[in-house]
Parts: C-alpha cells; sequence; structure tokens
C-alpha cells in the first residue's frame, strides 16, 4: 500500500477519490510534473516547480500552493512512503493540478477550487541490457497539438504514439514535423553529429526537459560541444549517436532507429561520457 496526498490530506491509495465532475477527468482540464527524488532528495525541485507555473499559467489556473508549500507537501509524502528501500531509495514523483470540479461546460468555470494529487513509485533506473546496448526506436508523425511546451494531462496522442513503438518492439517513437524531428513520445531527443551534442531548440512543438537541460549543463561544464540547432529528418538517421532524455529514461542510447542501426549499432562513446558526469551527479544527490 502507498500513501497518496489529495487535497490537503495524507491518505492511502486505494482511498484516494475524486469527483467523476473534476474537469480533469471530464476535459483532461489540467497538468502534472514527475519528478525524481534520488534518496529523498528531490530532484531539480525549483526548475520542476517552474515548468508547473508556467504550465499552470498559460491553462489559466491559480497556482494552489507557493513553491514552499510544494516542497514541503512533496518531502512528506517521501517520508510517508519509506524511501529506504532495495532501490536505494529512489522514487518518481508524480503530482497533478486540475481546475477542479464544476458542471460541464467547455467555458472555465469561476470560484472553483483546483483538485490537487500527487504520489510516490519506486524509481525503476535503466537496465543493464538498455545501457549496454541500447534501445530501438521508430519515427512516427508528429500529429499533437501545438503547445507540447504545456505539461497538460490529456496525453492521447503521447499514449497511441508510444504504444506504435511496442507494438514495433521499440522503446520509443521519435516524432517528425513537418520533415523535422521535435522529440520522442515521452522523452526529449539529442543526436550526436561529427562529436557535436545536438537537440532542437526550445518551443511550442516539444516540451521543456529538466533532465534535457541538465545534459547541456553538464556538457558545457565539461568542454563538450552542443548546440540547441533543428534535427531534420535526414540529419536523424545520418546521425553518428541518438539519445532520448526524460526524468524516468535518464539518457538512453538510441541504437536501432526504424529497424537500422545507429552508427555503429552500439552505444557511442560521447554517450558513454555523458551518462557517467550524469551518474556522477545523481551520486552527488543521494549523498
Amino acid at each position: 500500500m502507498s500513501i497518496v496526498y489529495l487535497n490537503g490530506e495524507f491518505v492511502p491509495d486505494h482511498a484516494a477519490c475524486v469527483s467523476v465532475m473534476d474537469r480533469g477527468f471530464i476535459f483532461g482540464d489540467g497538468v502534472y510534473e514527475v519528478i525524481p527524488a534520488y534518496h529523498g532528495n528531490l530532484f531539480r525541485l525549483s526548475e520542476h516547480l517552474q515548468r508547473l507555473q508556467n504550465s499552470l499559467d498559460a491553462i489559466r489556473i491559480t497556482n494552489p500552493h507557493s513553491p514552499q508549500q510544494w516542497e514541503s507537501i512533496l518531502n512528506e509524502l517521501i517520508d510517508k512512503n519509506n524511501v529506504n528501500k532495495d532501490n536505494g531509495g529512489d522514487l518518481s514523483i508524480y503530482l497533478q493540478v486540475t481546475r477542479g470540479v464544476a458542471k460541464r461546460d467547455h467555458a472555465l468555470p469561476k470560484d472553483i477550487q483546483p483538485t490537487v494529487f500527487a504520489m510516490a513509485n519506486p524509481l525503476q533506473a535503466p537496465s543493464k541490457e538498455e545501457l549496454q546496448d541500447g534501445v530501438s526506436a521508430i519515427t512516427g508523425n508528429d500529429y499533437r497539438w501545438l503547445n507540447c511546451h504545456i505539461k497538460a494531462i490529456s496525453l492521447l496522442p503521447n499514449v497511441l504514439l508510444r504504444q506504435q513503438a511496442i507494438d514495433s518492439d521499440a522503446t520509443e517513437t521519435i516524432l517528425l514535423r513537418d520533415g523535422e524531428a521535435t522529440e520522442g513520445a515521452a522523452s526529449n531527443l539529442f543526436i550526436v553529429d561529427n562529436g557535436l551534442i545536438a537537440t532542437p531548440p526550445k518551443g511550442p512543438f516539444l516540451l521543456p526537459g529538466i533532465t534535457r537541460d541538465l545534459v547541456l549543463e553538464i556538457a558545457q561544464q565539461n568542454h563538450i560541444s552542443w548546440e540547441e540547432s533543428v534535427i531534420s529528418e535526414s540529419r536523424l538517421r545520418d546521425a553518428d549517436e541518438i539519445w532520448i532524455t526524460s526524468s524516468t529514461k535518464e539518457i538512453l542510447p538510441v541504437t536501432q532507429l526504424d529497424g537500422k542501426p545507429v552508427g555503429n549499432g552500439r552505444p557511442g562513446p560521447l554517450w558513454d561520457k555523458m551518462v557517467d558526469l550524469f551518474q556522477a551527479f545523481k551520486q552527488s544527490l543521494r549523498q
């Protein structure tokens, strides 16, 4: 049994109930965040809370808590879910804010209370096989909406695009829009091209990933060449290395794309270097 947070109370997950008239249930009217906690230490909390604030502002929901209140709630949630587990106490924190309960009407209701929910689950690091051999990906048409920078709970296109990958025995679908690669169905995208790390620039067609930004910071600190630039479909397919990143995937090497090897079909040397630097950063959080 796990303990979840719902509207000011910590309750067992099986006892948590939300009204069927909640606009999150009716319309997918809400936003969310996923935050790793390494041995009880929240990963880049201020950056995650700023992204949450940006998403709330974009859909016109008033943030129900201050950053200090969020930190207190999430730390108590971690404590109540026993961080000292066999996985080293690493947890994945999911938090969600919906507009709240109201009569079904597309127009934004006035003076309703947002619904706030958070839960903690064990965070499973990428497997040894994924790190040693890499993962496979397919490409797919990016038919999502035009505001992908908002971390909205209405994820049906992402669900279907991710299922395309699963149906093809792949880990991820890399999305193409107007001849350019944007991101994965549930991840950000990097390529390595002649020793240069490249990732698409931030904009409305991709989520501003927290792990994405950390990868660029690590590269900058260690004098590794990088750029934010458009990645055309041809550039993607000719890349020496392809990576996907997220709070739960961390940094995964893609070694097969649409059934063809990426580079020599093995995780590349820049990925080896970056993942070691990332793991060192994680270890510093645990300590």
